[in-house]
């Protein structure tokens, strides 16, 4: 997945928007301003930080052991670390991921904020 792809399925999201409050090279893609995507576009290999439930998290640790890492600088609970070469980690995948991320921040936000944002929980 290129920076440019991982940045358009980002922005893809109702309400979705990038933000910079790391810095100019961190982008941070936020909800309601939340976060659900972290990435330095700009680096080699392309990296991208997501939210993700625990127990999935671990699952997917153990499935890509050199691509999906605990979350870098973050609570590596809830958030991976995953490589987006498309090598270890289809993009499929990394897609699926980042929705994953997106649907469990917004899951948080009140009833209001989710019928503004015609957002329902997907099924894939």
């Amino acid at each position: 997945m290129t920076a440019a792809a991982l940045r358009k399925l980002c922005l893809s999201f109702p309400g979705a928007y990038e933000d910079f409050p790391f810095g100019p090279n961190a982008s941070v893609f936020k909800v309601e301003g939340k976060m659900f995507a972290i990435s330095l576009l700009k680096s080699s290999p392309l990296k991208l930080s997501l939210k993700c439930e625990p127990e999935l998290a671990e699952e997917l640790r153990g499935s890509y052991p050199d691509a999906v890492t605990p979350g870098y600088h973050l609570n590596k609970r809830h958030w991976n670390t995953v490589l987006c070469d498309g090598a270890a980690v289809p993009d499929e995948m990394v897609r699926d991921m980042v929705e994953d991320s997106y649907d469990l921040i917004l899951a948080a936000m009140p009833r209001k904020v989710r019928e503004r944002l015609g957002w329902t929980v997907s099924t894939t």
